[in-house]
């Protein structure tokens, strides 16, 4: 009976991609069509907020008198962000960690509430200056309205999943204007694995949201500025710099990551939502009347960087108070992500270490800008450990490939050196932490308990689980290995199959038992959520 019913699974698996191979990309489509509306409308009118905020500050300078009503004012943004949050969590943050948890099946989220409050809270939070990225946010954005179309359409968890790394995808692509590290970005960090339907969904979704935000908001790249300095090619007799570059951001990634932690710990002590984020906008306060520049996202830093306006002794001022803005600001949990903000830090190390390489080393100064650009791309991969969508996102904002030898080298050895002092890519540290406070909940992630459900792994080269047979793997109860993808070959299991390198398994069981599956399985071999 059990074998008659992983047979049938098996076959409706079959049927079902193959009817989603031919949906997926026109999906896709249409969600990077709603996504990139929606992230452009956030784009827009959140730098109508900024523009705002700065006005205020300015006028605050010059008008000290008005000072407290303006600290008024920040509090009362704070505490109607703070109620914001209290009522949707999965709002707090920049919305990554959810995702991946969505897609894993730890979290039960409501897309149109976190569609809703991400939208207007962002708003609030990053047009008051904290120093949050819009890109995070964006990202959950992407990823929450093509929750809500499988929602509403009452599409299969597998597609529904789809729709989800669609939206992401999306997400991201608008928010840079970068539609190769949408894609990339939903297989390196979303999946962390390669997938053909997943390439087809992000892809698709990905350039139809490019599209959109070139008709809004231009073709020009992030970086193509007024005024910006061209990015020269860096030669090969300062490659040995770009080691010792790549070294420094790696410490300095794990530096960010220990930090950061460590920050919402102390946060934890403070257990009132609505008092937490109050917190960083009264340093908001602060900042704006002593420090403006490192109010917001940092988009005004990066002009300057591209520019080569800033000196060196201001870059380091830059980079302190801008680094401990942005752990005010990320850890109290108010709606706003850390990706823009870190490509900030790291153009301001990698400004730093060219003044100092000019200054001691006799290194040209035309490669100033370059260095600030690579830097961003290796900060980037040792906080993420994403260094493929950071090679990508720069030289897709930078609108140029010049540099890519550079790029890769310096993104290498970050990912190396960072991966060497033991610290964990950023993301995953985050959902770790929702995923401890979630255990408490017992309401199951995604519908009934016993529907039945579908998981796919890969084994990579060098995992635990290759090279043991299928008997010797102690699944949950009433969960079974129904197939094993080997290259071309569907193979039907047998308890003595041994398990290759490059295998997919798929996994029948039900939404009860999925959470146990992937803890057992999450250490043995990398997951690609997989489920109709």
């Amino acid at each position: 009976m059990k074998n008659d019913e992983a047979l049938n699974s098996t076959t409706k698996l079959y049927k079902v991609l193959k009817a989603l191979k031919l949906r997926v990309p026109i999906e896709g489509a249409f969600i990077g069509l709603f996504s990139g509306l929606i992230v452009v409308a956030y784009r827009v009118l959140l730098g109508k907020a900024e523009y705002f905020s700065i006005k205020v500050y300015t006028f605050l300078n010059h008008n000290k008198i008005y000072i407290p009503l303006g600290l008024i004012a920040l509090i009362l943004v704070g505490y109607l962000v703070g109620i914001m949050v209290e009522k949707e969590p999965m709002i707090s943050g920049s919305g990554i960690p959810q995702i991946e948890g969505l897609l894993t099946g730890y979290f039960k989220i409501s897309p149109l509430r976190v569609l809703i409050g991400k939208f207007f809270g962002g708003i609030l939070a990053i047009g008051a200056g904290l120093s949050l990225g819009r890109e995070g946010p964006s990202i959950q954005l992407g990823a929450s309205f093509g929750h809500l179309i499988g929602k509403l359409f009452k599409k299969a968890n597998l597609e529904s999943r789809f729709l989800i790394t669609s939206g992401a995808s999306a997400g991201l692509a608008a928010a840079f204007n970068a539609p190769f590290s949408g894609a990339i970005f939903s297989l390196e960090e979303v999946h962390k694995n390669f997938s053909p339907l997943v390439l087809l969904a992000a892809m698709s979704a990905s350039v139809t949201s490019d599209f959109v935000t070139k008709i809004f908001l231009g073709h020009k790249p992030l970086f193509d500025i007024p005024g910006a300095k061209p990015l020269s090619i860096i030669p090969f007799r300062y490659y040995w710099s770009l080691v010792i570059l790549g070294a420094s951001l790696g410490l300095a990634g794990a530096l960010y990551n220990l930090t950061l932690l460590k920050t919402q710990d102390l946060y934890s002590k403070v257990k009132s939502t609505r008092k937490r984020i109050i917190i960083p906008f009264i340093f908001a306060l602060i900042f704006g009347l002593t420090f403006p520049q490192i109010l917001g996202g940092g988009h005004g830093i990066i002009h300057q960087l591209l520019r080569a306006e800033i000196a060196l002794k201001m870059a380091i001022l830059l980079l302190i108070f801008k680094f401990i803005f942005s752990m005010i600001s990320f850890c109290s949990n108010a709606p706003g992500g850390i990706l823009f903000p870190l490509l900030v830090l790291g153009g301001l190390i990698g400004c730093i270490f060219a003044r100092i390489g000019i200054n001691l080393f006799g290194i040209d100064s035309t490669y100033l800008c370059s260095f600030a650009v690579i830097s961003m791309a290796g900060m980037f991969a040792s906080i993420v450990r994403a260094p493929i969508t950071g090679i990508m996102l720069v030289c897709e904002m930078s609108g140029s490939f010049n540099n890519l030898l550079s790029v890769s080298l310096v993104c290498i050895v970050s990912y190396l050196v960072a991966c060497l002092t033991g610290s964990e890519p950023i993301y995953e540290s985050l959902l770790e932490e929702r995923i401890k406070k979630q255990r408490g909940d017992k309401e199951c992630p995604y519908g009934k308990e016993n529907e039945k459900i579908f998981i796919r792994y890969i084994i990579n080269q060098g995992s635990v689980i290759e090279g043991l047979l299928v008997k010797d793997l102690k699944l949950p109860t009433n969960s079974l290995i129904v197939s094993i993808e080997r290259g071309i070959e569907e193979i039907t299991p047998r308890g003595n199959t041994k398990l290759l390198r490059g295998d997919y398994i798929i996994i029948l069981s039900s939404v009860k038992e999925e959470t146990k599956i992937r803890d057992y399985l999450g250490p043995l071999c990398e997951e690609l959520p997989y489920k109709p």
